[in-house]
């Protein structure tokens, strides 16, 4: 089954679940063949849901085995295992997915399609009444005293009655995840499932004729001119930019700079690079797509007005071309802080200084350059120093997390929702670079807003 048939699917089986029809739902998510982790996930939801606790089971363990660093799925088959009273399973369950969270506070699904936050508090909860079934009532209370490290307020008073139950060795309330709620798919790309019609159709808005200045209701006559000149074909595709081609082969991006394009569309080409990839329109949306998937559409409207397009070949599609890092890397400076900027791939030892010197001091005029940047792997390169930190005469600008990021590079700065950074330098228009709870590193600054300065 190819990606498009997949998510179509995948959309079809969530529509059916907000109209309220589960039976329906289920019966499309188990017609996909070879479902992710997130669709996996879903199946367990719904036989949870309608209570087929065996079910339920098996599509959690595959959802598992597909994505082994998903938390709520091991948060999900901890509550499976509980409802069929296998208590010790489900407090192997709950441990897991405590260990998953990192130490982190909470975990928002909400950017991988799913409209949930898991709170290690509710975990440690749900380890805490797995272990009082089990007759570990002391236990039961360690879990829960440390539940109040990580708590939220909303969440504290939960977390005092089941306290006030293990003191009297009383059974409290699971912690169970909201029914109805799935993993959806990118509407980015269900988006791209509607057919669009980007040429239209055809309309008159001028003569045939070159330089006609006839106007009234006879028959259009030849213009005489000192020299015949050739009829102009209407240029009806000036107007798009970029080449028209049409796509031979389904392409899925790896990286979120990448477009998604299925066989059959067509795509505007507005550059092509020296490593194979060409940045394209379609859609009304920009990105990379590898220039072996596509065909240059030749339109002659003299000869071919009445010829259709022909079908993409049902060949297999061409080997993915390697990305080139041509624009910039990602310095990254260990000193007593790590901290990273981007610059120019190739910059001088001027440049570089320019980048950084805000920070640390490093290296020296004598440095080998060619050497430095021989070492770049991965569009990034690391620098080791010893230097003393400058320090900016100039104000602090702060900014308030709108919402939590963890980390997913070793250069990013992970933080949670309300923390406080302070600002040290402006990678570029989406990426900052600042400093928090003692780290530093670059984050994306659509996550946090600007505190206005105190008068």
């Amino acid at each position: 089954m190819s990606f498009l048939d997949t998510l179509r699917q995948w959309d079809e089986a969530v529509t059916c679940v907000d109209r309220g029809d589960l039976s329906e739902a289920l019966r499309i998510f188990l017609s996909i063949q070879d479902p992710n982790s997130k669709i996996c996930f879903d199946i367990g939801c719904l036989h949870l849901l309608k209570q087929e606790l065996e079910a339920a089971e098996k599509a959690f363990d595959c959802s598992i085995r597909k994505d082994e660093h998903l938390a709520v799925a091991f948060f999900q088959r901890g509550i499976t295992f509980y409802r069929k009273e296998r208590f010790e399973e489900s407090l192997g369950d709950f441990k897991r997915a405590f260990k998953a969270l990192r130490g982190n506070q909470l975990i928002d699904y909400k950017a991988l399609g799913l409209q949930y936050k898991l709170y290690a508090c509710e975990v440690l909860h749900n380890m805490a009444l797995s272990e009082a079934q089990l007759g570990n009532w002391e236990k039961a209370q360690e879990n829960l005293v440390k539940a109040l490290d990580f708590k939220t307020e909303n969440k504290l008073n939960a977390i005092d009655r089941a306290l006030q139950s293990t003191l009297k060795q009383k059974l409290f309330k699971l912690v169970e995840f909201p029914s109805k709620v799935l993993f959806k798919p990118n509407k980015n790309y269900v988006a791209e499932l509607e057919k669009k019609d980007y040429l239209g159709k055809a309309k008159v808005v001028a003569s045939v004729v070159p330089q006609d200045i006839f106007s009234g209701f006879a028959p259009l006559q030849p213009q005489v001119e000192d020299n015949p000149v050739r009829p102009k074909e209407p240029e009806i595709l000036r107007a798009l930019e970029g080449e028209p081609h049409t796509v031979l082969f389904e392409f899925v991006p790896e990286t979120s700079d990448e477009l998604a394009v299925v066989p059959g569309n067509i795509v505007f080409v507005l550059q092509k690079g020296a490593d194979n990839w060409a940045s394209v329109v379609f859609n009304e949306r920009r990105g990379l797509v590898p220039y072996n998937y596509l065909e240059r559409l030749e339109i002659s409207l003299a000869s071919k007005q009445n010829e259709g397009l022909s079908a993409p070949p049902t060949r297999e599609p061409p080997t993915r071309p390697e990305r080139k890092s041509e624009d910039s890397l990602i310095v990254k400076v260990h000193f007593t802080f790590t901290f990273a900027v981007s610059v120019p791939a190739g910059s001088t030892y001027a440049v570089l200084i320019e980048k950084i010197s805000a920070h640390l001091n490093v290296i020296d005029a004598d440095t080998d350059m060619a050497s430095v940047w021989s070492r770049a792997g991965g569009g990034r390169i690391t620098v080791w120093c010893h230097a003393k930190e400058v320090r900016s005469p100039q104000k602090e600008i702060h900014f308030v997390a709108l919402h939590s990021y963890e980390s997913l590079n070793p250069e990013d700065l992970s933080f949670h929702q309300g923390d406080t950074i302070t600002l040290l330098s402006l990678v570029n228009q989406d990426w900052l670079e600042g400093q928090c709870n003692g780290n530093t590193g670059i984050f994306p600054a659509a996550f946090v807003e600007e505190v206005p300065p105190s008068v």
